[in-house]
């Protein structure tokens, strides 16, 4: 059943509690879990009561709902989870302290830098690699880092997980849905370029304000068995996602294969590395978070949204500068029609263009807050949104648009299309 929608101006009432709550996630920063949790209930109730569900109307309506959105969203919780323990024992290894010694001492060194953010953010979560760039950057800047070079952290680090499926939220939850790996690495076309139009004057910009110093590490020894762990969870989250999609296709809408791979492989570490439990209660909360919006997302009336097409891709990438991209990515997911890799770009390295538009620069302001402010990051960060425009235009150039057939595992129910996964 079609749920009939109340409107208000012309615009479903539902998409103004969703933008209400996104507004409060933007606004009230140290509150973002609260906010959260009262728009997903506010949503809630507001359908239950008012308007309905397709599975159904009032309560029982959202539970078959839900009943449909608990695989994504345990995915998403264990796979949030799992990669928080994950990224520390990647710092635990040693790699990002002896990177370092192996830069130039120029403006190029700071460039090599963003280079390596933009690597590790393909396998790390892009949080995780924002913060061991910030980290590297206090030690080789003395503590004297530019603004605009902080916003090219965060960009390097979003547009190093754009094009992977284990590199940001957005592209895992593409991933989770069904999307091919291939189709989401297609963003890497215009986040290469992305990275050179923000890093080559980022560095300029560092080097003038404070110049390399290296401090190389010579006696610090890398921990390859804490590399072997990371390894290992990867690879097994991949071999059983992609076993999964060409196995048993079926089963993979009735359980968490994936989420559930992920804490198999941390359990097999047990013997080798104690992981860092004491991360948990603080990954906990930001999974929360982020599962509230992603069910808020779910419970959209998308078939009111514009059409999908090269134009709202290049939008929601201004727009995810302001709101947070895991919703916004949960909608264009269950609207489907979008070419994916755009979208993987657009969503992912948008947020790059304000501090706040994505979880790597709130993590990155934390620790720098000088950048807390959208004057200075708009005035010094400049860099960041020309380069989102001209990566944009030179994909379009080079691929096309080609919008993607529906997702499969969205074709089972409508609203299972409207989930997806998880960070950034």
């Amino acid at each position: 059943m079609t749920p009939e929608l109340i409107r208000l101006f012309g615009i479903p009432l539902d998409f103004i509690l969703f933008g209400i709550t996104l507004l409060g996630v933007a606004l009230f920063h140290n509150h973002t879990l609260r906010v959260s949790l009262i728009g997903v209930a506010t949503i809630s109730l507001y359908k239950i009561f008012f308007t309905g569900f397709k599975f159904g109307p009032g309560l029982s309506g959202w539970l078959s709902h839900m009943g449909h959105e608990w695989v994504i969203l345990t995915n998403l919780l264990c796979l949030l989870m799992g990669f928080a323990l994950l990224s520390r024992h990647f710092e635990k290894s040693h790699v990002p302290v002896v990177l370092p010694k192996y830069l130039p001492d120029d403006w190029k060194g700071a460039f090599v830098m963003l280079i390596m953010v933009f690597v590790l953010s393909s396998f790390l979560d892009n949080i995780a690699a924002a913060l061991i760039g910030g980290a590297m950057a206090h030690q080789l800047f003395r503590a004297k880092v530019h603004i605009g070079y902080l916003a090219a952290i965060v960009a390097a680090s979003n547009a190093g997980g754009s094009g992977s499926v284990v590199g940001d939220t957005t592209t895992t939850m593409l991933w989770i849905s069904g999307v091919d790996p291939l189709q989401v690495f297609d963003a890497y076309v215009a986040a290469v370029v992305a990275l050179i139009i923000c890093g080559i004057p980022a560095s300029f910009q560092q080097h003038k304000y404070s110049p390399i110093l290296k401090n190389a590490h010579d006696h610090t020894q890398v921990d390859w068995v804490r590399v072997g762990i990371v390894a290992l969870i990867l690879v097994l989250a991949i071999v059983t996602n992609v076993t999964v999609n060409l196995k048993f296709n079926a089963l993979a809408d009735h359980f968490p294969f994936i989420g559930v791979a992920v804490w198999v492989a941390i359990l097999i570490s047990l013997p080798m590395r104690r992981p860092d439990w004491e991360v948990l209660p603080s990954a906990g909360r930001g999974a929360i978070f982020l599962l509230s919006l992603v069910t808020c997302a779910s419970m959209m009336p998308v078939e009111e949204l514009p059409a999908a097409s090269w134009v709202s891709a290049l939008g929601l990438g201004f727009v995810s500068s302001v709101f947070d991209n895991i919703p916004l990515t949960a909608l264009a997911i269950k609207q489907g029609g979008y070419d994916w890799g755009f979208l993987a770009y657009a969503v992912g390295f948008g947020g790059s263009m304000i501090w706040f538009g994505s979880s790597a620069g709130v993590a990155l302001a934390s620790m720098y807050p000088e950048a807390r402010s959208v004057g200075n990051w708009l005035k010094h960060g400049w860099h960041v949104a020309l380069a989102y425009v001209v990566g944009f235009f030179v994909m379009l150039v080079v691929l096309g648009w080609h919008p993607d057939a529906p997702i499969k595992k969205a074709g089972a129910s409508a609203s299972h299309s409207a989930a997806v996964k998880v960070v950034g």
